[in-house]
């Protein structure tokens, strides 16, 4: 599913990185990514989403090589995963329901599947009854599991969590990680970035450390897991989106700029931020 391939980075103002890094991931594994500040962590995701560019080599997402892949196709890479940030990123103004349902709007799904998906999704993630409650009024725990709902409603093959136990308690470090260990049940491609060696050890999953830009230790494949979506039909599928190229208006000043949610993740558009 992810693969790199001889894979190094340098950015212009001559710091390496990534440095020959060669990495397999396959369909349904759920992979730690480990490794201390400055390692190269965030490089290796900003890579996958194609934030940034390899300086060498090759990678492939989903059997296509993104590394050449044109600026108008990377919205599309981007709609297939999910992405789960360390500070939250919800928007204060709206309802856990609509923080959840905007991920669904901006790419132009009927309002019917949206409040039937996001319902759902809710209901998966514990916060059901927290639908209409406001991002202020809940626990850091339960604002994560809602970042965690967003990532998860547009049925990604691949959940990115970007150090997202560390802003909150271990106890609720503890139920994000067996909730995303859950969803890898299900068939979806779970990684995680974390500095948590206690936490990873409680888990049985790969677990891949990165020092000085290099891949130092892979535990390797962990078993198989079921290809199994979560539990969305063709139909839905069908539902949920209209064509591509449109977009359903959305007021765009209904987003603070102290809270910005990343566009690629949900929309069309160029890299950066909205």
């Amino acid at each position: 599913m992810i693969t790199f391939t001889n894979v190094s980075k340098v950015y212009p103002n001559g710091t390496k990185a990534l440095n020959d890094v060669n990495i397999n991931i396959e369909k349904g594994e759920f992979v730690f990514i480990v490794g201390a500040s400055g390692a190269g962590k965030s490089t290796f995701l900003k890579l996958i989403m194609k934030e940034e560019e390899p300086s060498s080599g090759f990678i492939t997402v989903n059997e296509t090589n993104i590394t050449k892949m044109k600026r108008r196709k990377v919205p599309y890479l981007r709609r297939t995963m999910g992405i789960v940030f360390q500070d939250f990123r919800l928007i204060d103004k709206m309802s856990v329901f609509d923080n959840v349902a905007f991920a669904m709007r901006v790419i132009g799904a009927k309002p019917k599947a949206v409040k039937k998906r996001v319902n759902y999704i809710l209901g998966l993630v514990g916060l059901k009854e927290k639908a209409h409650c406001r991002p202020a009024e809940l626990s850091g725990g339960e604002q994560q599991r809602v970042s965690l709902a967003r990532a998860l409603v547009n049925n990604p093959s691949i959940i990115i969590a970007d150090e997202p136990t560390g802003n909150i308690d271990p106890e609720m470090s503890f139920e994000i990680i067996e909730l995303l260990n859950e969803i890898n049940k299900q068939g979806t491609t779970i990684i995680v970035v974390t500095h948590e060696h206690d936490l990873v050890q409680k888990f049985k999953n790969r677990v891949i450390e990165i020092q000085g830009g290099e891949v130092i230790s892979d535990s390797g494949t962990v078993e198989e897991k079921a290809e199994v979506p979560i539990e969305i039909s063709e139909k839905e599928l069908l539902e949920m989106h209209s064509d591509d190229e449109n977009i359903t208006d959305y007021d765009e000043n209904e987003i603070p700029s102290s809270r910005k949610i990343v566009t690629e993740v949900f929309v069309d558009g160029e890299a950066g931020e909205e």
